[in-house]
């Protein structure tokens, strides 16, 4: 404190310490330039500094924060922490006059963006060779180079990610995420949306589509087929035993027995019918019986009429004719329009149905009885194949 004409002072790589409660602070006024480097100084050295000091050299030490409320350092415009632990960017509280400050080779993170508004007269930050982390937190730092305008010393070279490993080496301006990866209330939103979408599609499904008998018909299906490979685990896929499986409403089983059975099962070139009053083996579950009987038929006969589509039973045979239609890629369904069905009449839940009528020829049973023999050539000739 005695040396009146001192300006420069280096004590750079001693074994200088500061002790608080014993050390009594004095410092030439004319000092403007202090080398404290290589030593062994805590954040307890800024408490000790002279106040006209322009340039600070503590590179080299343990630092670890930079304190708030010390004393100002008017005239400080040079600051050299490198290499110490610093976990952030210090502010400007203490440094109103800082112009330069060397942070290389710390401990940071994840860095304050906010560091240029806290330190307007910063012209240069030399910030690389941190062990940066590449998050949502250092998007914004990321954004504050490019309005800085060429202050952050090094970049982009020496600013490359250390974290998360898969991300290690990747160059800080190589490193981006979208605004609703890092937006909370933006995702949060968003997830809300989606959520109330996914509801809405939910509800649109089981009220008009009516997907939860679709699941547990499914379902029903895939049970079946696993009780049949562990009862059978040997036996290879059941070979055709009809010409058709028969599916309709009870409603319509006169004509069935009337008309359809003796047509079909008599004279030259019988045809044998699978028909669940006489084909289904008491003690399986119905949807097992019908199962059955469609995978041991080559032709899958649905007789179409108001009543039809009335009947849950019939439309699970159509529900699981159509599955053996798309999974083994067959042409295995014939549909035999009985009476006329208006659009308006099948439920929305036999849209399977209604697809089918829309694009698939059908046969019209004729109300007149000299059109019957054609009517019936026809059909045999749909169903026309060579069983064992």
């Amino acid at each position: 404190s005695s040396m009146k004409s001192l300006k420069y002072l280096d004590m750079s790589n001693n074994l200088l310490r500061h002790d608080r409660a014993a050390v009594q602070c004095q410092w030439a006024e004319s000092l403007t330039e202090l080398d404290l480097s290589s030593n062994q100084l805590t954040d307890a050295v800024f408490e000790c500094l002279p106040l006209n000091i322009a340039k600070l050299d503590l590179q080299s030490n343990q630092i670890t924060s930079v304190p708030k409320g010390i004393a100002e350092l008017q005239a400080l415009k040079e600051l050299n922490l490198a290499s110490n632990r610093l976990a952030d960017l210090p502010g400007c509280a203490g440094f109103p006059s800082l112009e330069l400050l060397n942070i290389e080779l710390n401990s940071i993170v994840s860095p304050s963006a906010d560091f240029f508004q806290s330190c307007p007269r910063v012209r240069e930050l030399q910030a690389g060779h941190n062990p940066f982390k590449c998050s949502c937190e250092l998007q914004d730092f990321v954004r504050l180079e490019r309005r800085s305008g060429g202050k952050l010393a090094g970049w982009p070279a020496t600013y490359v990610c250390e974290y998360p490993e898969g991300l290690r080496g990747t160059q800080l301006k190589d490193f981006h995420l979208t605004e609703l990866a890092c937006n909370t209330a933006l995702l949060l939103v968003t997830a809300l949306l989606l959520t109330l979408a996914l509801v809405a599609m939910v509800a649109f499904l089981c009220i008009y589509l009516d997907m939860p008998w679709y699941v547990r018909m499914t379902w029903q299906w895939t049970q079946m087929k696993r009780r049949a490979r562990y009862d059978r685990p040997g036996e290879q896929e059941t070979a055709l035993q009809f010409h058709a499986f028969v599916s309709y409403s009870e409603h319509d089983s006169l004509w069935v027995k009337n008309e359809l059975i003796p047509n079909l099962e008599k004279g030259e070139g019988c045809i044998r019918l699978c028909q669940h009053e006489r084909n289904f083996i008491p003690g399986k579950t119905i949807v097992e019986n019908i199962v059955n009987c469609i995978e041991k038929s080559y032709k899958s006969i649905f007789v179409l009429s108001p009543n039809f589509v009335q009947s849950e039973w019939c439309h699970y045979e159509l529900y699981f004719a159509h599955h053996k239609l798309f999974s083994e890629n067959s042409d295995s369904l014939i549909l035999i329009l009985l009476e006329p069905i208006a659009p308006y009449m099948i439920p929305a839940r036999y849209h399977k149905l209604r697809a089918l009528m829309a694009k698939r020829t059908y046969l019209e049973w004729p109300k007149e009885r000299g059109k019957h023999a054609l009517f019936w050539a026809n059909l045999r000739a749909a169903i026309s194949i060579n069983l064992p």
